[in-house]
């Protein structure tokens, strides 16, 4: 006898022991004045998650691009100087009366300042820089679409795996305190003689195996908050709680079934529309390639010229010109009727690209809606057993305190109602899951 209750002890010190680690582990790691609920930690994802942020940025790199690009359009200006002089001055020849003569001029030191403006008023590739542009742009705010809606995927399924484990925790905790009342009244049993010692010990191994699973749990707590901060980009020491409303959770399950999918919607499918929009401005540039490039000018020149250092400056020459500049592409050795060939062949490629991705999308759309209606139907399912596994488990309980079954009739009913709850609260949140990957298989993730 002081065998057992020695156990008794050590039962009781060992769920002391796990409550208080449960206990000790949300006042510190979780500070009740920091909850954070699902839609809180999308939008603190959105805004602090490095991968967005970088794709924001290179949203604005494009547009500095195409400024830099387009830039040609507007006049250019620039001024340059040179300064000459003449160790031995150049020889010039005249005609003196029939007589060829020679002499040095021209003068020593000259300086020339120059102001020079040119203005394209036509140019192929400076006119598709400004119509691929706006695509440009296009594109890039497609891929932070693209990158917000993996946040979001990634952030929400997160978000309902950390409460799984939570909800398991519970759910244990409470198949722990039963199952501890289930060694005391078998131990009073046990030593009342009603029964014999097999039964007090198989309720000791059942109540050790809850306490090893609910550790377990517990354990599990912090990597998945620390998986949910990585994806939302929140800092690794900072601390914070979920926040959620059960209720709410299970009405976020349903979802209209009866909507079609709609190609256009997916985000990969407008980033490969824009790509071809692209390329097909990329044949259109190749094809007019031969159009001449047209620009104007204007020079403003001022000499300084003397013999000597000393008067350099006093005395200057100015000078002005403008005019316009042609320039034609005659032959280039095939090399434009090469690029609009290879352009429409890129063009093509593009064609297959989309009959693939469509292929994939309808291959994901099809998975998607198969696993929530899957998840769906085992919610329904496993809510009717977590009912009958109550019902049976009172029942078997009830029985056996009063001698008419065995305790492993006990043990299988507890055994089947503590699998009951743990499946459908992983049911609950394998349907939330599997309703963010139809809404992405779909396309109808809001990011804006």
């Amino acid at each position: 006898m002081p065998k057992i209750a020695l156990i008794v002890k050590r039962l009781i010190s060992s769920i002391c022991f796990v409550c208080l680690s449960i206990a000790a582990f949300s006042q510190n790691n979780n500070p009740p004045d920091t909850a954070l609920g699902l839609d809180q930690c999308v939008a603190y994802a959105l805004k602090h998650e490095p991968m967005i942020n970088m794709a924001i940025i290179n949203v604005a790199i494009v547009r500095a691009t195409n400024a830099i690009n387009t830039s040609g359009w507007l006049p250019q200006v620039n001024v340059t100087g040179s300064f000459t002089h003449y160790n031995t001055l150049p020889t010039s020849f005249f005609n003196d009366s029939g007589k060829l003569t020679q002499e040095k001029t021209g003068i020593i030191n000259t300086v020339t300042p120059t102001l020079g403006v040119t203005q394209t008023i036509f140019n192929p590739s400076l006119l598709y820089a400004v119509k691929a542009a706006p695509l440009y742009v296009k594109q890039a705010e497609q891929i932070t679409d693209s990158t917000k809606i993996e946040i979001i995927d990634a952030v929400s399924k997160s978000f309902y795996s950390l409460l799984n484990t939570l909800e398991q925790i519970n759910i244990l905790k409470e198949d722990t305190a039963r199952l501890n009342k289930n060694v005391s009244d078998t131990y009073h049993q046990y030593v009342g003689g009603i029964v014999d010692k097999s039964d007090y010990d198989e309720a000791v191994i059942t109540l050790n195996n809850s306490l090893f699973t609910l550790r377990q749990a517990t354990e599990m707590i912090r990597p998945q908050y620390a998986q949910l901060k990585q994806v939302m980009g929140f800092p690794p020491r900072q601390q914070f709680n979920v926040l959620y409303d059960t209720l709410q959770m299970k009405n976020d399950m349903a979802f209209d079934t009866t909507q079609d999918l709609v190609f256009q919607k997916r985000i990969e499918f407008q980033y490969l529309q824009t790509t071809k929009q692209l390329q097909l401005q990329t044949i259109r540039y190749y094809q007019h390639a031969w159009l001449p490039t047209v620009g104007a000018f204007f020079n403003y020149e001022s000499e300084f010229e003397s013999n000597s250092f000393g008067s350099l400056f006093s005395q200057s020459y100015p000078f002005s010109y403008e005019g316009l500049q042609i320039s034609l592409p005659i032959f280039t050795g095939f090399a434009r009727t090469n690029n609009i060939k290879k352009a429409r062949l890129q063009y093509d490629l593009l064609d297959w690209s989309e009959v693939e991705l469509k292929s994939q999308i309808w291959s994901d759309y099809t998975t998607a809606m198969s696993n929530y209606r899957s998840n769906l139907y085992n919610v329904t399912v496993s809510e009717e057993n977590v009912a009958l596994a109550k019902e049976t488990y009172d029942i078997v309980q009830l029985q056996y305190l009063q001698g008419i079954v065995p305790y492993l009739n006990v043990i299988t009913a507890e055994s089947n109602l503590i699998t009951s709850e743990l499946t459908y609260e992983t049911s609950v949140f394998q349907v939330l899951s599997s309703k963010i990957d139809l809404e992405k298989a779909m396309g109808i993730i809001t990011v804006r």
